[in-house]
């Protein structure tokens, strides 16, 4: 059994370093775990070149038949906690830093206070991964982010971002009367994921929206290295309002064109439908579902 849930591991993964992460082991014990268990076969299960692994045409039907069954195997585990005089276990999660920061920080100490036998794994990351393929329990977006065969549970209010920059900044900078000035600026940017676009600066007027590229030496995948850069001096950012209210209101940044900043849907906590039978995750739910 350990052996073909190895084998699994590396067929999902399509890498031997990963898979070994994900399992705890080292890579060349995890390699030799899959030699013996092709030699035990009597059939090659995965092929190998410097740059990747995959499975054979035989790999991928083994990979088909077990893997929906040790998904199983894991559900009924898990299960066993609606035994337990409390709910238990371990939910991933994949978010952004800035979504802990506004929507679970605040959370935690009241929830992991509560429930002891609950461990949360969040992981930070701006790309949107496949939360189903990548085996996580939940992922947060924007409301109108999230596809229709997911179930979302609003977890924050609307959201607007503001423009800010610090004093010392402003200092030898004028402040921009329009977001179409902010190509004279140093703007610290976002890049969502490694191949993607840098992202462009959403606003709206008489209900007109448009976007804007500003230009900087600075580019970051997280906002809250912007937010830094920001309260140093180093540029302008396009941070989440209520995560730069403190630093405004104690004249750390200095706000600018709020009038062209334009509202986002709140923060939605969504999940795939097999979620709803653990009551550790429905505890979590509940725990962060916005009242408003």
């Amino acid at each position: 059994m350990n052996d073909l849930q190895a084998f699994v591991a590396v067929a999902r993964e399509q890498s031997f370093s990963k898979a070994a992460a994900r399992l705890d082991l080292t890579p060349s014990a995890l390699s030799h775990t899959i030699r013996t268990l092709e030699e035990r076969l009597g059939i090659r299960l995965l092929a190998r070149t410097t740059r990747n692994v995959s499975p054979t045409e035989a790999g991928e039907r083994l990979l088909r038949s077990l893997a929906p069954l040790f998904e199983q195997i894991a559900a009924e585990v898990e299960a066993l906690g609606e035994l337990r005089d409390k709910p238990a276990g371990t939910i991933r999660l994949t978010c952004t830093d800035d979504q802990i920061e506004l929507c679970l920080r605040p959370k935690f100490s009241a929830f992991l206070s509560q429930y002891p036998d609950i461990t949360l794994e969040l992981f930070v990351d701006y790309g949107f991964r496949n939360i189903v393929e990548e085996r996580f329990d939940a992922g947060i977006r924007m409301g109108e982010s999230v596809s229709k065969d997911m179930i979302a549970v609003r977890i924050g209010p609307d959201w607007r971002l503001a423009v800010v920059g610090s004093p010392a900044y402003f200092e030898t900078r004028s402040r921009p009367e329009t977001p179409h000035e902010l190509t004279g600026h140093a703007c610290i940017n976002i890049r969502h994921r490694p191949s993607g676009a840098i992202y462009a600066w959403e606003f709206e007027k008489d209900g007109k929206a448009f976007t804007v590229r500003g230009e900087g030496q600075l580019v970051f995948n997280s906002i809250m290295h912007v937010l830094n850069g920001a309260l140093d001096g180093l540029g302008l950012g396009y941070i989440p309002e209520q995560l730069v209210a403190p630093y405004i209101a104690d004249g750390r940044l200095v706000k600018v064109l709020p009038e062209w900043c334009p509202s986002f849907q709140g923060y939605h906590l969504y999940y795939p439908n097999r979620r709803q039978t653990s009551p550790a995750f429905l505890a979590f739910v509940e725990a962060l579902r916005y009242r408003g």
